[in-house]
């Protein structure tokens, strides 16, 4: 043992730098995982530091008993947190409902939005929301905001911001305060006192209601049966370590990439130092210490690995926490601005040692055990190349067809599966099949193959960047295989957001209205004046069952919208959509209205309209727009004639196409950058590869210099070998991303739509930084192959 450990002392303090080239993946990996742990960290406590208290004043909490599965109670006769319910309460103690409002939010146009606000309400001596800044608000025309809504319209305590009463009017609140709590995809969340939110929505809803005061069995008394008592909670609302998971497969992955990499750094390094370890074996040397000296040395370049990787981490995660606020990523957590640690905790630098050790030395096994195996006799001839004995290749190129074979045959299984349990299971085993049998057991003869698309893009650089990539397969195959791997997942998620963005476009074109106009509030609408491109209107009036509309204005918009259906459409009959064809009537205030057609429930908003029943208030108003009309215009239009009516808002199949085309964006960002970590992991692996390639050709190098190559001819060639491998990889990776995507769309059952340029486009530039991140990682080699002097590098061994 004290000479293995002598032996690996020997090599860091002969070698340093190529003992070490090893654990520079390791490095990026452990700084991925301790930035998704310092990250998440960050966004719990951001939650957590958000989330309502209970006051601890409150001694019961008091909720409707959860209906049972075989309950068959009607919903109107089901017990409700109402006055009768608080006066039985008040006898026992101070009985406070905890409610929930809703409320529109005016724009800086006093335009209310798509989604309404959630305003919670607060007691001014029960405060339950902690605030950020500012203080609670305490007059009726105070309000707290969340930090989200704040960050976003650049509120701060003091500024002043529009709100719809009840009856629609606006009005003008004072922020107070701004909430720890972040809205959750753009929708508000306010603190309000209770007069204030009776303005804003007279009938809240009740979640709750608390008791202080007076003993449990006297509240479960007064309650009754059909409510629960039990005790409050104050951390209830706290998520604790849950966000993790958002973020932790994402940087386990980039570290198994690590390991990749580091297996195969691991096995060039040793491959390099073959000569001297068959002079070790020639002198007596055994097996045993050759190989706990490789791992020793393993272990040494984890741990140094693992505390350049906790340093990196805070860093890296507070460029997530930018990167979050930037794209709007940030929005979906309900965090922004987050400020993570910079400086690790002593325990996440532990953990960022141990897991860079013991990973360190997993991947090392392997490559120091065929190491040691090498023959005395190889230390009398050089190793210029990679070609393996030809019974090793005639096995491996069985082992590669049966994999691969299986992988067709998996793929086939989940087609003809579709729809069931069985088919994504045989379609990720399929996956896995595919890579192992053409990327790691026939590696060395695929990426070769792959890098021979790319020998006729350039010149003399080009054709030898492609030579290295033939005369070292194995090397090549291994340095490609993580950023393979990478890219086929990033394709293999971007292509299925894009299939569902495209099914989702599909959805928006069915029928439906040109324009839909309606109060956010669902308010009663004001009369809708006549507006220009509008070919025909109908307004839908609310009703106990559905809406009624009057037949003639109904009919005339179906012409308009092209659909057919509602021909025998009469006062006293009713238009149904599609899923209530089975239906022979519809029954309304006493009435009976006969079913005489059917229309996509699209276009009613899943409704029956009922002919002739115009007297109550208007809901909804559809509209046909004349060919050429602009949608946006006709919105701009019809609000600029309502300016005392800003809760009237306009959907249309715009909006519907832009929310997905949100959602689709922040989606794809999500994906590149988390998916992003395992390929700034695996373009380190070109940087590691390119650098031990020009400490092995030094004599080659040199040559070339001697032969007329100038510098920067030869920092072109190592750089051509980086863009080279970092092709393969894209390329490779993209291919077996995209078939893997088709094979799984067509295994659940869903018809194939290929994805438009929304996915093509990221693709593509996630390709060109790819691609510019393996010249960075180049510049070091190159630079250092530049600087080999002809005399020194000829005569070196």
């Amino acid at each position: 043992m004290s000479t293995s450990l002598r032996l690996g002392v020997a090599e860091f303090r002969a070698r340093p730098g190529r003992a070490l080239l090893p654990g520079v993946a390791l490095v990026v990996g452990v700084a991925c995982l301790l930035a998704a742990l310092v990250l998440s960290d960050a966004l719990s406590r951001s939650v957590d530091e958000g989330a309502p208290l209970t006051p601890s004043s409150v001694g019961h909490v008091v909720q409707v008993k959860p209906q049972s599965y075989d309950d068959d109670t009607p919903a109107a006769n089901q017990a409700e947190l109402d006055d009768a319910l608080l006066g039985k309460l008040s006898a026992v103690g101070r009985a406070v409902p905890v409610q929930v409002a809703q409320a529109d939010l005016l724009d800086a146009n006093g335009r209310a939005g798509q989604h309404r606000a959630e305003v919670n309400v607060q007691q001014p001596d029960l405060v339950r929301w902690p605030l950020a800044e500012g203080r609670q608000p305490a007059a009726g025309g105070e309000i707290a905001v969340d930090k989200i809504t704040a960050y976003e319209r650049g509120l701060e305590p003091g500024d002043e911001i529009s709100l719809a009463a009840a009856d629609g009017r606006p009005f003008e609140v004072t922020v107070s305060g701004v909430l720890k709590r972040g809205a959750v995809d753009s929708r508000p969340v306010l603190v309000a006192g209770p007069d204030l939110a009776r303005k804003l929505d007279p009938r809240p809803h009740t979640k709750q209601v608390w008791v202080i005061g007076g003993a449990r069995e006297a509240v479960k008394a007064a309650a009754g049966a059909s409510y629960v008592v039990w005790n409050p909670d104050p951390d209830a609302g706290r998520v604790g370590d849950d966000l993790k998971f958002v973020l932790l497969p994402f940087s386990i992955l980039a570290l198994a990439t690590a390991v990749f990499v580091a297996a195969a750094t691991f096995r060039a390094v040793y491959a390099q130092r073959q000569r001297q370890t068959a002079l070790l074996r020639c002198i007596g040397a055994q097996r045993g210490p050759l190989v706990r000296r490789s791992l020793f040395e393993a272990l040494v370049t984890g741990a140094v690995a693992g505390i350049g990787g906790a340093l990196l981490g805070g860093p890296m995660a507070w460029i997530l926490a930018r990167t979050f606020d930037v794209t709007g990523i940030s929005v979906l957590f309900g965090a922004v601005e987050l400020s993570p640690d910079l400086l690790p905790s002593v325990g996440y630098v532990v953990l960022g040692v141990v897991v860079a050790a013991v990973l360190s030395v997993a991947a090392a096994v392997r490559p120091a055990i065929n190491a040691a195996r090498v023959s005395p006799l190889a230390a009398l001839r050089d190793a210029d190349s990679e070609v393996p004995k030809r019974s090793v290749r005639r096995l491996r190129l069985v082992f590669g067809l049966l994999f691969t074979g299986g992988a067709a045959v998996l793929a086939l299984a989940a087609i003809a599966a579709k729809g069931s349990a069985a088919a994504p299971l045989a379609v990720t085993f399929s996956a896995i099949a595919a890579v192992t049998g053409l990327f790691w057991i026939l590696g060395p003869v695929t990426v070769p193959f792959i890098a021979r698309l790319f020998g006729g893009i350039g010149g003399t650089h080009w054709k030898l960047a492609g030579a290295e990539v033939r005369r070292m397969p194995q090397r090549s195959a291994s340095v490609a295989l993580p950023l393979l791997l990478a890219s086929s997942m990033v394709t293999f998620f971007l292509v299925l957001l894009g299939t569902a963005q495209e099914i989702t476009y599909t959805f928006a074109n069915e029928e439906r209205p040109d324009a839909t106009v309606v109060d956010a509030g669902e308010r009663p609408l004001p009369p809708i004046p006549a507006q220009d491109g509008v070919a025909a209107s109908v307004a839908l009036h609310r009703a106990e069952t559905g809406a009624g509309a009057d037949p003639e204005e109904f009919k005339a918009w179906l012409r308009a919208q092209n659909v057919p259906g509602a021909e025998r459409f009469t006062s006293g009959t009713a238009i149904v959509p599609r899923h209530w064809e089975d239906r022979p009537f519809v029954e309304a205030g006493g009435k009976q209205y006969e079913v005489v057609g059917t229309v996509p429930g699209t276009l009613t908003g899943y409704t029956p309209i009922l002919g002739g029943l115009t007297s109550g208030p208007t809901e909804k108003v559809l509209v046909a727009l004349e060919q050429g009309t602009d949608p946006a215009r006709f919105r701009a239009g019809l609000q600029a004639a309502l300016p005392d009516n800003p809760t009237v808002i306009v959907q249309t199949d715009a909006d519907e196409r832009a929310e997905a085309d949100r959602y689709m964006h922040l989606g794809t960002v999500l994906m590149m950058v988390l998916l992003g970590l395992s390929v700034a992991v695996a373009v380190t692996g070109i940087g590691t590869a390119l650098t031990i390639s020009v400490q092995e050709r030094r004599k080659e190098l040199a040559l070339r210099r001697a032969l007329g190559v100038t510098r920067g001819g030869l920092q072109g060639g190592v750089i051509a070998e980086a863009v080279m491998l970092a092709l393969v990889g894209v390329v490779g990776g993209g291919v077996l991303g995209f078939g893997y995507a088709v094979i799984a769309v067509l295994s659940i059952g869903i018809p194939l739509v290929l994805p438009a340029v929304s996915v093509v486009l990221p693709l593509v530039l996630g390709a060109v930084a790819v691609v510019v991140l393996a010249v960075l990682a180049a510049f070091g080699p190159s630079r250092g192959a530049s600087r080999i002097r002809p005399a020194a590098g000829l005569a070196s061994g």
